[in-house]
């Protein structure tokens, strides 16, 4: 026996159409069949469960969760890997600070004559600003140190003399907090603990080179063999993400050599003049400062603070302070903007996070590249979610097309209106003009009337007494 069955089923196909009622027929052989065929299968019932504001909740906090797993085992992975990770980075960031002057050497030679040009070019430049800064500082460096000392000493007695009462053992307390945060093997002697612990700083030097040599040589390509593998539903992204990460590199790099010589220049100048002793080597350090932003030309100049003060007395420490002061607002507010643009769109917080968190992983490596990472992941999260420059401009360019469709539109809607008014009004003219029934004239002198009605009953009347005549003619004759 079998039952015919009318309706529409939740999770199967439709089977046929009735050409009565358009509804779905099902044919089943009894009832329970009936039953199961309507009844919610198991993966409704999943997927309702799901579905609730808790179920959703739930499925982000594990996708979160699943994230920061891999995040971390990310990071974890990096941090064993240091010996290959951090000549990389700073190959790849190097790579894009001179991609420029690749890129222009290339119109004259191949890829190989160029990535050898501007590479030897750099070692060249670099190692002898690099080589002149080493034994310009080496030679002073004792008396650099002890006098940095004492006139942390000093300004030790300075802070305890002061008529607010303030405990020597925080005094105390404090200052050598600073001191052997400075003397410890994260700042200075240990810098380069990451590198020293997987292997040795000329076997990192060297791996530096070679990556290096080839960024410059095969960089587009390798970013093209990347791009390659991606999908083509996303790789415009990764294209922009890629440029855009060059670009922040490069002028971050650039940019900060920039700000850092005119700090150095412009700080030892004014201890020159005010005949600080071990103004070069001063000069050196905020050069080399400058790389860690917001930070490290602060401490360069605290440094020159205290050697002034030990050197010539309060006063032209005083000096030396209000000059630290007067320049870094100046970098800080007209030439940094100008010489780096957007390379470098953070908040300060942001900056200050990113600095403690690449000095704890990688000592002073780490807090130099730890910004322009940060940069360049907040660019790449802009071009991702739509807010970068490009994708507002063509939003942008989107609505504005947009609206003058739409005006075009209500303008020729109106244009088309008028026309057919134009045309209905000529219709009913010409059609009223026809009948006879009145009409528009135009004299001589450009002045217009209508016809008049006695024209109009004068040429009746005379058609008549015409039509009268003819007929007494025609009687009389028949007579």
């Amino acid at each position: 026996m079998a039952f015919k069955l009318w309706g529409r089923p939740r999770s199967q196909k439709v089977s046929g159409r009735d050409d009565r009622s358009g509804a779905t027929a099902f044919t089943v052989s009894t009832p329970t069949d009936a039953i199961n065929q309507f009844a919610p299968t198991k993966q409704d019932r999943i997927a309702g469960m799901w579905a609730d504001p808790m179920g959703r909740i739930s499925t982000r906090a594990l996708q979160l969760l699943i994230i920061v797993v891999m995040s971390a085992g990310v990071v974890m992975a990096l941090l064993n890997l240091t010996l290959v990770v951090l000549p990389s980075l700073i190959g790849l960031i190097i790579a894009c600070a001179l991609w420029p002057l690749v890129a222009l050497c290339r119109r004259v030679m191949n890829s190989m004559l160029a990535a050898w040009t501007v590479f030897l070019g750099a070692l060249l430049i670099l190692g002898g600003i690099g080589t002149a800064l080493f034994y310009s500082v080496r030679a002073e460096w004792p008396e650099l140190v002890e006098k940095g000392t004492a006139g942390f000493q000093e300004l030790q007695n300075l802070v305890s003399q002061l008529p607010i009462e303030i405990p020597q053992e925080q005094i105390d307390s404090a200052f050598n907090s600073v001191k052997d945060f400075f003397l410890s093997a994260q700042f200075g002697a240990g810098a380069l603990s990451g590198l020293s612990a997987a292997g040795t700083f000329v076997t990192g030097l060297a791996l530096f080179l070679v990556i290096l040599f080839f960024f410059l040589k095969d960089g587009d390509r390798i970013w093209e063999f990347v791009l390659s593998w991606i999908p083509a539903r996303v790789r415009g992204r990764w294209h922009r993400s890629g440029l855009k990460s060059v670009e922040v590199f490069g002028g971050y790099i650039r940019g900060t050599a920039t700000v850092a010589a005119v700090d150095a220049i412009g700080i030892a100048i004014a201890l020159m003049i005010l005949q600080v002793p071990l103004a070069i080597p001063l000069g050196v350090i905020v050069f080399l400062g400058a790389f860690i932003p917001m930070v490290g030309a602060t401490i360069a100049g605290v440094l020159a603070i205290l050697v002034a003060l030990v050197a010539n007395g309060p006063m032209v420490a005083l000096i030396v302070l209000i000059a630290v002061i007067a320049i870094q607002q100046l970098e800080g507010n007209f030439l940094q903007p100008v010489v780096m643009g957007n390379a470098l769109s953070l908040h300060p917080l942001i900056i200050l996070v990113a600095l403690t968190a690449g000095t704890v992983l990688g000592g002073l490596v780490g807090a130099v590249i730890a910004v322009p990472l940060t940069a360049v992941v907040w660019a790449i999260i802009k071009i991702w979610s739509g807010r970068d420059e490009e994708s507002v401009v063509k939003q942008k360019a989107e609505e504005t097309q947009a609206s003058i469709k739409a005006v075009k539109g209500r303008q020729s809607t109106s244009v088309t209106d008028v026309s057919d008014t134009n045309q209905s009004s000529e219709y009913r003219r010409s059609g009223h003009d026809s009948d006879g029934n009145s009409g528009h004239h135009s004299d001589r002198d450009g002045s217009t009337g209508t016809t008049d009605s006695s024209d109009y009953s004068s040429s009746s009347s005379s058609s008549s007494s015409s039509d009268s005549s003819s007929s007494s003619d025609s009687s009389s004759s028949s007579d």
